[in-house]
């Protein structure tokens, strides 16, 4: 699927993706996949449903979701580029992949974030009501 908005492309069409870009956003300056190898990288979004921002051929903008396309997904590795921020891209992101229809006929969509609570309590994410029904395997912290 692919939407044009406010000239910015919107996009799923995995054949379009920056791996390079993408992986330098997420091994560089990302706080959540530092030092992640580009092979890791490769396998997640062979592995998910991507979306992705361009600015004409140039990809500004990245999220992945994670599912089992019936019950549940995990939205995950959402930016924009700094040069791109405070232009409402994330949330016309998050427009994006809120209207796709696997993500509507999920059960439970979640994700972990730091620092964006204000952008998605605007989609619906909030805190976990039952926190301790959620348990974790956390191998390691960085790459």
């Amino acid at each position: 699927m692919e939407k044009y908005i406010d000239g910015y492309l919107f996009s799923t069409d995995k054949e379009k993706l920056q791996h390079a870009y993408i992986h330098h956003f997420l091994s560089e300056e990302s706080y959540w996949a530092k030092n992640i190898p580009i092979h890791i990288v490769e396998k997640a979004i062979e592995g998910s449903i991507c979306f992705a921002v361009y600015d004409k051929q140039q990809q500004i903008g990245f999220a992945r979701v994670i599912t089992d396309h019936a019950t549940f997904g995990y939205l995950a590795d959402v930016f924009i580029e700094k040069a791109y921020r405070s232009k409402g891209l994330s949330k016309e992101l998050m427009n994006f992949i809120m209207e796709q229809s696997v993500i509507k006929t999920l059960r439970r969509f979640m994700l972990a974030t730091k620092d964006a609570h204000s952008l998605y309590n605007q989609f619906g994410f909030n805190a976990l009501k039952e926190p301790d029904r959620f348990m974790e395997i956390k191998s390691f912290e960085t790459y």
